[in-house]
């Protein structure tokens, strides 16, 4: 790779402005070249998430927002294809269902949420919660919540509140081991019109098109201005958000991938333990018994 990239670039540590955020960076390689190192990143990040299951004090939650056709499926699918299995769990939260419509809105992302040693991948996520919900606030009447009972009710201090809620509990969750990496994969809407026609002019790829792909991307400067608000409030030291720039999907998942690799190798107490002496003084003896069988 001709440029190396510092992942504090794509870091929001202020308030910033959507539009001013690019959504195409130039990494200076053709596709072979960063595919190539993606995967190499991501052997690496299976080192990691490896010692991480033996040394069970931390998860990782990994959060993907982005508009539709933003790259979210395939990007978790060639990010994590080299980690163990057994230690990565991806949740596509979709439209609530009654059982989750009768808890509190975090509840079905509280319950999904990575045990120590483990990975877990919202694609999307509770944030869903004040993008969505806060395009179309009729959403928020079917949540049945005490004293909301008409739009007027979803105002400005109705989210002043749930933002704060959703502080809280990254707060929570952050200082009882969850290592947290909230990720805005940022598209333009030409790209995104053209990932649309593609949808439509490819046979196999007409199944993922909705007609209510078009109804939403006339919302598009709505969804931005949540976006940014959403991102401004919410992208804290313990829990931060990173821009990464969505138009070429190679660049945005070799992006990612670097920014988790680079923070968990910040982690220097992330080690596989140590063998109990007992057993490490006894080595040679377990594999002469294990020889002579």
């Amino acid at each position: 790779m001709k440029k190396d990239i510092n992942i504090s670039d794509f870091k929001i540590t202020k308030p910033v402005k959507i539009a001013d955020i690019s959504t195409t960076y130039n990494l200076e390689a053709d596709k072979g070249t960063i595919e190539d190192e993606l995967e190499s990143v991501c052997k690496d990040l299976a080192k990691i998430q490896n010692a991480m299951y033996a040394h069970g004090k931390y998860a990782a939650l990994i959060c993907i927002q982005g508009m539709d056709t933003a790259g979210k499926d395939s990007l978790i699918r060639e990010v994590f294809k080299e980690l163990n299995a057994r230690g990565v769990i991806v949740h596509s939260f979709k439209v609530p269902t009654e059982l989750e419509l009768n808890h509190d809105y975090l509840w079905r992302h509280y319950i999904a949420l990575p045990a120590r040693g483990k990975f877990g991948v919202f694609n999307r996520t509770h944030y869903e919660n004040v993008l969505v919900t806060r395009v179309h606030p009729g959403y928020i009447l079917g949540e049945n919540l005490p004293n909301v009972n008409s739009i007027a009710d979803v105002n400005d201090e109705f989210w002043d509140k749930r933002f704060e809620q959703i502080n809280h509990f990254e707060k929570h969750i952050a200082e009882n081991g969850t290592i947290i990496f909230k990720f805005f994969l940022h598209l333009s809407k030409d790209e995104q019109k053209n990932r649309l026609l593609r949808r439509l002019e490819k046979k196999d790829k007409n199944w993922k098109f909705s007609p209510g792909d078009l109804k939403e991307r006339k919302l598009w400067d709505d969804y931005q201005t949540c976006y940014e608000d959403a991102i401004n409030r919410t992208s804290k030291a313990h829990a931060p958000w990173y821009a990464i720039p969505a138009d070429d999907k190679p660049t945005a998942r070799y992006i990612l991938a670097r920014v988790l690799l680079d923070t968990l190798k910040g982690y220097k107490d992330i080690k596989e333990p140590e063998l109990d002496d007992d057993i490490k003084a006894n080595l040679d003896l377990y594999i002469q018994q294990l020889e002579s069988e």
